[in-house]
């Protein structure tokens, strides 16, 4: 299943932004439910059934001490009924979103009008029941929306540790850069699809990042979309057609399985960020169109229909279609995805933004403060080309500072090894790397400075030789993925050096 990652960065592991803990996923304990409902004996029959069905169960007989449960104890799952003394199900609701992680939200209501249960789902209710209800219908939905709370609780937690670390700033000197993060600001809060193109490394699921803090609610949930099947990716974005089984407690009155979800689910009034969307296979692009074009999803395990509520934000290394663009892709699609585009440049093209970045990167090393960078290192940063873009420069970086020095940072220190100090490379990278012959004989050509084609291919010669062909060490100092790298190690003609290993 897709990643999903909270934004927001806490100060510490497990703590959001506003203090309040998110507690590691206990699949162990019981499913435990709140029970919002002011018929008296209809709350007892609710609550018997269900603790008779293992759950964990506590009732309350209108909205405020319903409300007053949900801020005292945490809950899975409630069932709030729309009409409560005191305070209605739908403002319970609407305070209880605020909660970092609130529990999963089912309505229940008397009149079952239309505008009742239009405003439960945009507050983000998981469903909405009408009055009279099958008691197997309730328990199949407290299980369903159990499943979806628990997967995000999962991912909330982990990327709550992960976000420590990581800043979800873009940094830039480049006017025509920041020019663009004036832009994002603008539509941040649309609903509107984005689509990102850049190389690898220049920050595109930063700019994700950043479109989903400026607008609220959700999760945002990542979709790698390349290395997929067409089924797979299907089952990724809407859901496999099949249920899951394993743990009792994600089966259904009947006994089949619940049916786990998809990423366009998971992302509720959140943000879908769907990676290198060019690799969409042409069933899941017909499917995506289907959804964004009807407003809807439907899955395809138990055929419900849901709302799309996910704004999408899409990225590739280029357009896709049009001059340049990739043949193959719906266009109708492409031009829904495209109502916002947005184009990162790659550092080469930034101006003095590398050397502005190194000092920003280096700052932010435990002993940034003690170090500085040598003349001749600021030099290097300003000529090399940075195929990997920033990410190849933040690692460089980081590396560099644990390498220094006397404070200083060096042109070895940070090993770039471009046009006027390149490492050592393996044999058959070089001959791959090396001048082309003329008239039989290999000319230097120092006339001509070399093409960003062969410092790129140089630089790469280098890093495998440094990694010992260890093509995932390889991958992560460059700043690419492995797939990338091993698209350039065909097209550079490299071949692994005999007695090195993977």
């Amino acid at each position: 299943m897709a990643p999903v990652e909270q934004v927001p960065r806490p100060d510490q592991p497990g703590i959001t932004r506003d203090g309040s803990a998110i507690e590691s996923p206990d699949r162990e304990s019981p499913i435990r439910v709140l029970i919002a409902e002011d018929e008296a004996h209809l709350g007892v029959i609710l609550e018997q059934f269900l603790t008779a069905r293992g759950f964990s169960v506590r009732v309350e007989r209108d909205g405020r001490s319903a409300l007053e449960a949900l801020q005292r104890e945490s809950f899975d799952v409630a069932l709030l009924d729309v009409v409560m003394p005191e305070v209605d199900g739908l403002e319970v609701m609407r305070q209880v979103r605020e909660r970092p992680v609130p529990p999963e939200i089912i309505v229940i209501t008397g009149n079952g009008t239309i505008e009742t249960a239009m405003a439960a789902l945009r507050l983000g209710a998981y469903d909405v029941l009408s009055k009279p209800y099958r008691m197997a219908e309730i328990e199949a939905l407290v299980r369903r929306a159990w499943e979806k709370r628990l997967l995000l609780r999962d991912r909330w937690y982990r990327a709550a540790v992960a976000a420590r670390d990581e800043s979800h700033d873009v940094l830039t000197s480049f006017a025509p850069y920041r020019a663009v993060l004036d832009m994002l600001e603008q539509f941040a809060s649309s609903p509107l699809p984005v689509f990102i193109t850049g190389e690898e490394g220049t920050g595109r699921q930063r700019i994700a990042r950043r479109l989903h803090q400026g607008a609220a609610g959700g999760a945002f949930v990542r979709v790698d979309c390349a290395g997929r099947t067409d089924q797979e990716q299907l089952d990724d974005l809407f859901g496999p057609e099949r249920p899951v089984s394993a743990d009792p407690r994600t089966t259904n009155a009947s006994g089949a399985g619940v049916t786990a979800m998809g990423a366009l689910e998971l992302a509720s009034r959140g943000t879908l960020y769907l990676r290198d969307v060019e690799a969409l296979g042409p069933r899941t692009q017909a499917a995506l169109l289907a959804a964004l074009d009807n407003g809807h999803v439907v899955t395809p395990g138990d055929q419900r229909r849901l709302p799309l509520t996910a704004r999408i934000v899409a990225s590739g290394a280029r357009e896709l279609t049009g001059p340049g663009g990739l043949g193959g892709f719906a266009e109708p699609l492409a031009h829904r995805l495209s109502a916002i585009r947005v184009h990162l440049p790659p550092l080469r093209d930034r101006g003095s933004d590398a050397v502005f970045l190194a000092r920003q990167f280096l700052d932010a090393q435990p002993n940034g403060r003690h170090l500085h960078f040598a003349p001749a290192a600021i030099d290097a940063i300003e000529r090399y080309p940075w195929p990997g873009n920033v990410r190849e420069l933040r690692l460089a970086v980081e590396r560099a500072a644990y390498r220094a020095a006397d404070g200083l940072i060096t042109t070895r220190a940070l090993a770039l090894d471009d046009a006027e100090h390149a490492g050592p490379a393996v044999p058959s990278a070089t001959a791959a790397a090396s001048p082309p012959a003329r008239g039989g004989h290999m000319v230097a050509d120092d006339d001509a400075p070399p093409s960003l084609a062969d410092l790129e291919r140089r630089h790469i010669a280098a890093v495998l030789d440094r990694s010992g062909w260890h093509q995932g060490r390889a991958a992560e100092l460059l700043g690419i993925s492995p797939k990338t790298l091993y698209r350039k190690i065909r097209e550079f003609g490299f071949t692994r050096p005999s007695g090195r290993n993977a």
